[in-house]
């Protein structure tokens, strides 16, 4: 293509559509890139739903913490009593099956509490990156690349074709 413009003449299967399309941009190609990181966050959206999950997170943290504690406070009290010989034996095993099931309870709880933050956090993202590739289409419309690129997968772009900041701008708008 380089080559082509290079010579200014139009090779017999060019469009006129394509000399346009590149005269548009200037001296710059029609693609563009976005830097993920710098978009995740400036968006608000973006940074919403991360404190959103965090917050879940710590609430779940918390609640296992609590029982948790609970539970070590049973067991202390349990093994104060057992020591003291405050139990029969088969008062004792009962107890000790009783906190055994609610050490169980307690993981098993715990575990559906991390699939469930899982579930969540797969959900946002997918919102996230859906606003954010519905917004791309739309803004493309309008500005008419070629190519809009995530900076992440590539090793060098010139800073030129960053427009991040345009579109964080328009993203929170």
């Amino acid at each position: 293509l380089m080559v082509q413009c290079g010579n200014k003449q139009a090779a017999p299967n060019q469009s006129v559509s394509d000399d346009t399309t590149i005269s548009s941009y200037g001296d710059k190609l029609p693609i563009a890139y976005i830097n993920v990181d710098s978009l995740l966050s400036k968006y608000n959206y973006a940074k919403d739903l991360n404190e959103k999950m965090i917050n879940k997170q710590e609430n779940a943290r918390a609640s296992i913490n609590e029982k948790a504690r609970q539970l070590k406070k049973e067991q202390d009290d349990f093994q104060r009593k057992y020591q003291n010989n405050a139990f029969s034996p088969e008062r004792a095993q009962q107890e000790y099956q009783r906190l055994e099931k609610k050490a169980a309870d307690l993981q098993e709880y715990a575990q559906r509490l991390e699939n469930e933050n899982m579930l969540e956090q797969q959900k946002m993202l997918m919102q996230m990156n859906d606003s954010i590739n519905f917004f791309i289409k739309e803004y493309n419309k309008e500005k008419k690349y070629e190519a809009i690129f995530n900076n992440a997968s590539t090793l060098y772009i010139n800073p030129q074709y960053d427009i991040t900041n345009e579109v964080v701008g328009l993203l929170n708008k």
